[in-house]
């Protein structure tokens, strides 16, 4: 069954003062059908955020325009992007005596499947339709209280400490990903990453409606209009990357 491609990225400065959200889809230069969509939220210090989601970015550009499937697994380039930007944002903080880190999440996009990771709490999404068959589980305090039933998963945007990460690229300790995959694809599968200044504003339920019902364009500009709404002037950087695939 032919499929058709449609994917975009959005972001919105919120309530903040810089912008210290990266998001970019990368189409590979030598393979048809392959993509890699990657996304960082960065924080720490003057510009130091900016400075690590960006170096996650440069970082999964750099090493995607190599990839090839026949000596490299999606998985092994997924782990050596996470490791090499973390090392390189912490070189950086030792330069710039500030405290860089940064989420990551990504997903390689192939003709036949799909491949992701993420280190902190940026999240994937992958729906058929309004339907969510899964979702990254974040690395944070309040997800590991929530796995251990100390705190409700719909209270979760209320916990004191919602934004402490475990694990994020630049941090003491040498990250750990989690890996994703599905295969094979299917018309109306759809795969959303974004930041925490997007999600923490909806349900699973919302945000497949409006991937369901919404081209991605229109779905990004939606999603962030009412995370903006809701943020009710204290809301984060936003940003959103939208991968969807329609029937030809």
């Amino acid at each position: 069954m032919p499929v058709s491609l449609d994917a975009t990225t959005g972001q919105h400065l919120g309530d903040r003062t810089e912008q210290q959200d990266r998001v970019a889809i990368i189409p590979s230069k030598k393979l048809k059908g392959t993509a890699l969509v990657i996304l960082a939220d960065g924080a720490g210090g003057y510009k130091g955020g900016a400075a690590a989601a960006e170096q996650v970015i440069g970082t999964g550009l750099n090493l995607f325009e190599n990839f090839s499937p026949k000596t490299e697994s999606p998985q092994e380039l997924l782990r050596q992007i996470a490791f090499e930007a973390h090392t390189v944002i912490r070189l950086n903080r030792v330069l710039t005596e500030e405290e860089p880190h940064s989420t990551f999440v990504a997903m390689i996009l192939q003709p036949d499947r799909v491949d992701w990771s993420w280190v902190g709490d940026s999240r994937l999404y992958h729906f058929n339709g309004a339907t969510l068959k899964s979702r990254t589980k974040d690395h944070s305090y309040v997800q590991q209280q929530i796995d251990e039933g100390q705190w409700r998963e719909q209270d979760r945007h209320k916990h004191p400490n919602r934004n402490l990460l475990l694990q994020a690229l630049g941090h003491s300790e040498t990250p750990v990903p989690n890996f994703g995959a599905t295969a094979p694809l299917a018309a109306n599968d759809t795969f959303l990453l974004c930041s925490d200044g997007l999600w923490d504003y909806f349900t699973d339920a919302e945000i497949g409606k409006a991937l369901a019902t919404l081209p991605p364009r229109k779905a990004a500009e939606t999603l962030i209009s009412i995370a903006r709404a809701r943020a009710k002037g204290r809301g984060d950087n936003v940003s959103v990357a939208i991968v969807k695939l329609t029937q030809t």
